[in-house]
């Protein structure tokens, strides 16, 4: 439904992305990752034909956005950086004047999608009054007014409450639910990421580190965390066994080392085992991992493709 392949974008000569491509699946709910600078609002603003390439392209629902503008972006709905409205018009009547520089502004429609978002009781009041949460719905209910078949979110709950983030995953997955709406995304919050995602997609320095579902980050590779007396004497055993530590009382088991026979190894050689469980690693830890090897990694300079 949405693709982007070979994006290349540098400013003032200083490198924004490298030769970054991936694609989302209809009905996908899909999470671009990155630290700050990482290249995703770039990537996002390529997409809305905000940002003009050096190279590449993006697609949606096979329409170039490069190629034609408006017949790509007829599909989208975006809520992009700093959503600004007019502070001393009504909810309503911003929504009037912003529908109608891109079409027709139908009230039977509007009506529904703020009933939706759930500012009915609200809308007929000044913006200026309204708390950041309804200035969120309000920017929601903006870009579902054209009922796009793809909507993108730079930071949607940025400064939201514990109970307005919450709102909004609900939101989004009814969203997908009902209307098999494709969503891409970025945020730090990568709780939110991991509970709503089905794909994520992680930049960083401006490159493509990793794309993929949240099960192949996961890895194969079951993490346990151990409790051990002495440990000296674990890590002896563990090399004699093929057993890797990953960190302060991580471990992970070759494939062919079952975790009751190596906990029956130590107590045999004198090893008291306080606990041996396995633990899930979350996407927090998975992404800490992959940014951290790729920032090793980086030992040559940054230098854009010519």
């Amino acid at each position: 439904m949405l693709s982007v392949t070979g994006l290349c974008k540098s400013f003032g000569g200083k490198p924004a992305l490298h030769d970054i491509s991936f694609h989302v699946e209809k009905g996908e709910i899909h999470g671009l990752l990155g630290h700050n600078g990482a290249g995703k609002s770039t990537t996002l603003g390529i997409i809305l034909g905000m940002v003009e390439p050096d190279r590449g392209e993006a697609l949606v629902g096979g329409v170039s956005v490069q190629k034609d503008h408006s017949g790509a972006l007829r599909q989208v709905g975006a809520i992009f950086e700093s959503p600004a409205f007019y502070e001393y018009l009504s909810g309503w009547d911003n929504l009037k004047i912003l529908a109608g520089y891109s079409g027709s502004f139908d009230a039977k429609a509007a009506r529904e999608v703020i009933a939706r978002v759930g500012l009915s009781d609200r809308i007929r009041d000044k913006v200026g009054h309204y708390s950041h949460g309804m200035r969120q719905r309000l920017a929601l209910a903006q870009a579902l007014l054209p009922e796009p078949q793809v909507l993108l979110l730079d930071e949607p709950t940025d400064g939201l409450d514990p109970e307005g983030i919450k709102w909004f995953r609900d939101f989004i997955l009814d969203l997908r639910k009902e209307r098999g709406m494709t969503v891409l995304f970025n945020s730090h919050l990568l709780a939110e990421v991991e509970q709503m995602c089905d794909r994520v997609t992680i930049l960083y320095k401006g490159r493509l580190v990793h794309r993929g579902d949240l099960a192949s980050l996961q890895g194969e590779a079951v993490v346990y965390e151990v409790d051990l007396e002495p440990w000296e004497g674990a890590c002896r055993l563990f090399e004699l066994n093929g057993v890797k530590v990953v960190g302060p009382g991580r471990i992970t088991l070759p494939p062919e080392l079952e975790a009751p026979i190596l906990v029956a190894a130590l107590v045999g050689v004198g090893i008291r085992v306080s606990s041996f469980a396995p633990v899930r690693r979350s996407l927090e830890d998975l992404y800490l991992e992959i940014t951290d090897r790729h920032s090793k990694e980086q030992a040559q300079p940054f230098i854009p493709s010519a």
